[in-house]
């Protein structure tokens, strides 16, 4: 697919500001997407979408197909009188700029418990919305509520600590438990229900505005999950789910010992036999969320780093061919063109590259990566080719901001030396100038982090990769939106041509002139 030319920002819901403690998909994503129009904005980034697990990342999920109910919005669910303004009125005290997760998830679940109860009691007025979605939705929605009731009654351990049958996922077990828990199992389903409500309404208005949403889709599952429980022959596990490898990444400059990751991974000659059923309803569900997918960890596609399933380091691993080709011809056939953005980050071979290439996926260039002695130099603007995707950074990485001023400071860094010199900027605003060549450069997307667009510090890092606790917490306020940054940031659409048609281009170019 050709990409037009375009610019956005990454930012994700959890990150909105808002009274409950978490960004939601309430008036403030409305809002949000009200500032990208006027700011000329097309595109809008986020991170995956479902139900976060130990750590809060939304890159280890309970469900690669289900939402996170944290994003749910109490006002939403007043406006539809399954709350009242009494069940509103008891608000955690919260820090507005970082969330504490272990607070907000048991404020959340108590509001989204008593809107169940409401839901009950006016269910004619619900019933026939609620059973379509229900069986739209039965190929994940009924293992995936299972699963989460399940986990609950369990006291929320992992799910191969669960009563053996239904480990092994016997028929009179689950049998037996669907009838103990046909209540929490309602719950479950009524929860996404409501919050694929929420979320469809937020995209619908997102592209009433011309306005695209960039979802993320992680190669890998995380092990505790519905997927990985539903569905033990597609993945690198025995029937007792026991872990025979795992996903990670080799030795190299960064770590003596590689990174072992610990997701399964997926056993692909099985896939191949139904035309990889599996991973055609995960891009299916996505594209009904999103309007363009960015696959995270790309290279996987091609060739995976396997791991013995019992390894305490990524030392004894090796390369394993993936039939990514024969996959995205399967997506292509039956999907059509879909939109997929490849993040091609680390070290990649000619033979990903090849794999992009082959099918037309745009790949990532990230700013941050581009200067000093170490630099690469396929991240510089010059080298750019049209179809790719621009970043100043990603949500692994430092603020910009925070990045060059530790640059900066190293004196035996020479990465802000070197930025400065290829700007031939040599002023306080570096992170400014940045997301001008950006902007300028043949890249036909932009997308840059809220935080650069703010020119935010450290304090604003989302995740510190290898870190256990204190990420994906950060949040904006709508005070640090300045009356005129809109304007700012229409007029880089605008002098840059994103997008490239432009109503008003005469009349720019005689006032440049």
């Amino acid at each position: 697919m050709t990409f037009e030319r375009n610019a956005g920002i990454l930012l994700h819901p959890t990150s909105l500001p808002g009274k409950y403690g978490i960004g939601d998909l309430g008036d403030d994503a409305h809002k949000f997407i009200d500032f990208l129009e006027k700011a000329g904005q097309k595109l809008w980034q986020v991170f995956p979408l479902g139900p976060t697990g130990y750590g809060d990342s939304p890159y280890q999920c309970f469900s690669a197909f289900a939402g996170n109910p944290n994003l749910i919005s109490p006002d939403k669910l007043k406006e539809k009188s399954l709350l009242n303004e009494d069940d509103l009125n008891n608000i955690p005290d919260h820090d507005p700029v970082q969330i504490d997760y272990g607070q907000i998830i048991d404020y959340k679940k108590s509001l989204l418990k008593q809107a169940f109860i409401n839901f009950n009691l006016n269910l004619n007025k619900f019933e026939k919305d609620f059973n379509k979605f229900c069986e739209e939705n039965r190929d994940w929605l009924d293992d995936f509520a299972f699963f989460m009731a399940a986990k609950e009654a369990h006291g929320g351990i992992v799910w191969k600590d669960w009563d053996k049958g239904l480990v092994l996922r016997d028929k009179k077990s689950l049998y037996d438990w669907s009838k103990k828990l046909s209540d929490d199992i309602r719950y479950q389903k009524f929860v996404q229900f409501e919050f694929f409500n929420q979320w469809l309404s937020v995209k619908q208005y997102a592209n009433s505005k011309g306005i695209k949403i960039i979802g993320d889709m992680p190669i890998f599952i995380a092990y505790d999950s519905a997927d990985l429980w539903g569905n033990k022959d597609l993945f690198s596990v025995d029937k007792d789910g026991n872990l025979e490898t795992v996903a990670g990444v080799p030795p190299d400059y960064f770590s003596e010992t590689g990174q072992l990751w610990g997701n399964p991974l997926y056993k692909w000659k099985i896939m191949e036999k139904d035309d990889f059923l599996w991973w055609r309803s995960r891009f299916a569900n996505l594209f009904k969320m999103v309007d363009i997918v960015r696959i995270d960890h790309f290279r996987g596609f091609e060739a995976y780093w396997e791991i013995p399933g019992n390894a305490e380091t990524a030392i004894n691993g090796r390369w394993v061919k993936a039939p990514g080709d024969k996959l995205f011809e399967s997506i292509n056939k039956h999907l059509g063109d879909v939109a997929i953005l490849a993040e091609d980050l680390g070290v990649i071979t000619s033979e990903v590259e090849k794999l992009r290439d082959d099918f037309d996926f745009p790949g990532m260039k990230i700013l941050q990566f581009a200067f000093g002695t170490d630099m690469e130099t396929k991240f510089l603007p010059h080298n750019y080719i049209p179809n790719c995707v621009v970043l100043t950074g990603a949500h692994d990485n430092d603020t910009t901001r925070a990045f060059f001023e530790k640059a900066k400071e190293d004196k035996n860094s020479d990465i802000f030396e070197h930025c400065q010199k290829y700007l031939n900027y040599f002023g306080d605003d570096i992170v400014y100038e940045l997301i001008r060549i950006a902007y300028a450069s043949v890249a036909n997307i932009v997308i840059v982090p809220i935080q650069d667009i703010l020119n935010l510090g450290g304090e604003a890092r989302m995740n510190f990769p290898g870190k256990l606790g204190g990420n994906w917490m950060w949040r904006f306020t709508w005070d640090q939106i300045t009356d005129d940054l809109h304007l700012k940031y229409y007029g880089l659409t605008q002098l840059y041509e994103r997008p490239a048609k432009l109503k008003n281009a005469k009349k720019i170019v005689t006032e440049e002139a």
